[in-house]
């Protein structure tokens, strides 16, 4: 038989052994120090004045009364040092890391997750809540296939209901995409994280819509008339109007306001002008009073001119009319049409 168990290296008392209390009292403070094991820290050297029953990891290259005790558990006995092997599975609570740790038979590690756990929140740096019951603070998260493919799925109870992903700046909603409310996909923004504005949206039927996008088609009320050369004419109705088009100040002219432009961006703007008569005329579409961005001249009947230009926000459009023709207004007729690309 052996002097001591096998697992703890506890003393077994002898038979008709002398002073039996100590070979006892040893083996007390051996499970007092293992039993319900606490580190308080990891260390290098001992600290200078360490309670009664405190316990320390020995890091390498141990100084002092830790010399060649590196990897072994010290413990502060009777105010003297005494020194443990952990076994590999031994587990112990880090209070360094305020974390429970198990020994791999080299180092304190975490005490790993089972193979398939349930559970009702979990945080990763970071604290989970009623409503956020998965919670990560990191730099980045990795989704990775096992072998092939790999998809994130994310369901919601009806369609009246919410699957989307938020994207927030300062904790403040400024995108959304998913399914918000109904089946449609969409693509929403917001300045203030109060007001949303859907970008873009597509149908269960694949029809993609995007109802921001700056368009125009805009006439000035419908009418024949003649300008004379020089005039500026500008624009009444907005018979197709998104994204932001309108009607600016009324012109010196007495004939329409300006038509403003609301984003900055590459624009494809047709002008169409019908002449019911004709003495050599030319109108040209102008942007803020100067520029000239297409021109039509000629005869009667109806003639258009489309280009592709770089427009600003706030940039505004005008006609200039030139020579003399009976013009005739109105949607279909003397028109222009703009959008963005």
């Amino acid at each position: 038989m052996s002097d001591a168990t096998a697992n703890l290296a506890l003393p077994y008392i002898k038979p008709a052994q002398a002073q039996k209390h100590v070979t006892h009292n040893e083996a007390l403070q051996a499970l007092d120090a293992v039993v319900q094991l606490v580190i308080k820290a990891h260390l290098a050297s001992p600290p200078a004045s360490p309670p009664e029953g405190e316990c320390f990891w020995v890091l390498p290259g141990a100084t002092g009364d830790w010399a060649g005790e590196s990897g072994r558990l010290a413990f502060r006995q009777d105010g003297a040092w005494t020194f443990i092997a952990p076994r590999t599975g031994w587990c112990c609570y880090d209070l360094t890391e305020e974390r429970l740790k198990v020994f791999t038979g080299t180092d304190w590690r975490d005490i790993p997750l089972p193979a398939e756990a349930q559970i009702s929140a979990l945080g990763i740096s970071a604290a989970p809540d009623a409503t956020n019951r998965l919670a990560v603070s990191g730099p980045a998260s990795l989704l990775n296939h096992a072998g092939s493919d790999h998809r994130l799925k994310i369901n919601k109870a009806s369609t009246a209901d919410t699957a989307s992903l938020l994207f927030q700046s300062g904790w403040q909603g400024k995108a959304e995409m998913g399914l918000a409310g109904d089946d449609k996909f969409a693509i929403k923004v917001s300045g203030d994280g109060a007001a949303w504005t859907t970008a873009l949206t597509i149908s269960p039927e694949g029809v993609v819509r995007t109802q921001q996008r700056p368009l125009v088609r805009a006439a000035l009320a419908a009418a024949s008339l003649s300008p004379s050369a020089g005039t500026m004419t500008g624009f009444d109705d907005l018979h197709l109007v998104a994204g932001g088009f309108a009607l600016g100040a009324a012109l010196a002219s007495g004939h329409g306001k300006e038509l403003v432009v609301p984003a900055t961006g590459t624009y494809l703007v047709t002008l169409n002008v019908e002449a019911q008569a004709s003495f050599g005329h030319a109108v040209t579409l102008r942007v803020n009073g100067t520029g000239n961005l297409a021109s039509v001249a000629g005869g009667v009947g109806s003639q258009s001119s489309t280009v592709l230009v770089s427009l600003q926000a706030g940039d505004v459009f005008t006609l200039l009319h030139a020579g003399s023709a009976q013009l005739l207004f109105g949607y279909a007729h003397t028109e222009i049409s703009a959008h963005m690309l």
